[in-house]
């Protein structure tokens, strides 16, 4: 009987331990799969982040305003902002500012180089946003939004506050010419 019994007993214990081995090989695929997903999503978050976003206030008669930002880009691969779209403005332009001989002015640009583990600053003044031909007049606590496409083909939605920016924060151009 007692020989009866082993076999019984061994097949008990054999199912006991390759239970576990079960259970832990599927948690072990779950977590896995679980994994994938949270790197997966890790994988589509943004590498650039979108810092301070606003939009400059101007008198509601204005044709035109600039957005200022500061892109920071958190991968190791350089980015570009290639374009930028807005519901409020006819055209939306990349634009910078040079110096030609001594007068500034403002110039369009194909697009605007973030570098790897670096960022670069949209400001008056340097790169920003121009929106040409405003829809409506901004008002200052408003917003506008904007969508931003880079090269890598991620886009990026964002509301940009309206702020009224003082000459005290304008930098200092003598002569600008847009």
């Amino acid at each position: 009987m007692s020989l009866a019994r082993r076999p019984l007993h061994s097949g008990i214990a054999i199912l006991a331990l390759g239970l576990p081995l079960i259970v832990c090989a599927q948690s072990s695929s779950t977590m896995s799969h679980a994994h994938g997903e949270h790197a997966m999503s890790m994988a589509t978050m943004p590498s650039v982040r979108v810092v301070d976003p606003y939009v400059r206030l101007v008198p509601a008669t204005a044709p035109a305003s600039a957005a200022f930002f500061v892109l920071h880009n958190d991968s190791h691969d350089a980015r570009r902002l290639v374009r930028v779209d807005s519901s409020a403005a006819k055209t939306v332009e990349l634009h910078n500012h040079i110096n030609d001989n001594g007068v500034m002015k403002m110039r369009p640009v194909k697009d605007i180089e973030i570098p790897a583990m670096g960022e670069a600053t949209l400001k008056p003044g340097s790169y920003h946003v121009m929106l040409i031909d405003l829809k409506v007049p901004l008002k200052e606590g408003g917003s506008v939004p904007l969508t931003l496409v880079f090269d890598d083909g991620s886009v990026q939605k964002i509301d940009a506050p309206v702020r009224n920016i003082t000459a005290m924060d304008m930098p200092a151009h003598g002569g600008m010419k847009p």
